[in-house]
């Protein structure tokens, strides 16, 4: 989800190492491809003009070309952090029989936090590929906060209750 040229290199929002990640989702875009498996990406496109990312008709609101879709690969356009909220995404889903979902993208604290929370609340089975997501530094209360203690944070607050949290190298050796 989300993995699109704003957060890359010579974007308007970008991310900490989003090539890593996004290399890790093409490794299981791959997998999931040879096995003939559903695909589903998630495309992030601001309806708010002003917001300062992801705006329509940019490069910047591409999915980026290292997770390009192929043909006949459904793409959810939403316009919030969840992925589910005002997209056609449970119903598509629902029609395909769908019950566990292996989520990953862009941002951790936000868009795949939220994404997950709601397949959780909505009953599906989640496993999350913690090493195709990443995240930027924050700042709270004039201190900054590292990318990489914000992912790993939200990894760990996810672990169990909401999902089960894996390196994509360990789904793809566990699912084969």
């Amino acid at each position: 989800m989300d993995i699109q040229n704003d957060y890359f290199a010579g974007g308007r929002f970008e991310l900490n190492q989003p090539v890593a990640a996004a290399q890790n989702a093409k490794r299981a875009l791959a997998y999931f491809r040879k096995k003939g498996l559903p695909i589903f990406h998630v495309q992030h496109i601001n309806i708010n003009t002003a917001a300062p990312f992801f705006i329509a008709e940019t490069e910047g609101v591409n999915i980026n070309t290292l997770v390009s879709p192929f043909p006949g690969e459904k793409i959810i356009i939403k316009n919030t952090p969840d992925s589910f909220f005002n997209t056609d995404l449970l119903q598509l889903l629902k029609e395909s029989a769908i019950e566990q979902l292996v989520i990953c993208g862009m941002m951790s604290h936000m868009c795949v936090d939220t994404t997950v929370r709601s397949a959780k609340r909505l009953g599906f089975e989640i496993e999350l590929l913690s090493d195709a997501c990443t995240t930027r530094d924050l700042l709270w209360e004039n201190a900054p906060i590292p990318a990489e203690l914000i992912h790993t944070t939200f990894m760990a607050a996810l672990q169990n209750t909401f999902a089960d949290v894996k390196r994509t190298e360990t789904f793809i050796k566990s699912d084969s």
